[in-house]
């Protein structure tokens, strides 16, 4: 299951389980849209790998499988390229 963690690595901007502009890659590195296209041009800058949509927890799952509460915030890792 995804974690939906609460947070832009870069910006450290809120992104809740419903946010529809949060984007992953394949190890759940968490990005908002904003970060992703001008900073990282789609690109985890953690492992490489493509970022994409995450996709919205449905509101009636998150009690019993909550998002994560655990921020990552890198935003040195997160330069313009």
């Amino acid at each position: 299951m995804l974690e939906l963690r609460p947070g832009c690595e870069c910006c450290d901007k809120d992104l809740p389980p419903d946010a529809k502009d949060a984007k992953i890659c394949s190890f759940e590195c968490t990005f908002c849209a904003a970060c992703a296209e001008s900073k990282l041009a789609g690109i985890c800058p953690n492992c490489g790998g493509e970022l994409v949509s995450r996709p919205r927890r449905p509101a009636d799952k998150l009690a019993n499988n909550p998002p994560s509460a655990t921020r990552v915030h890198n935003p040195a890792g997160c330069e313009a390229k």
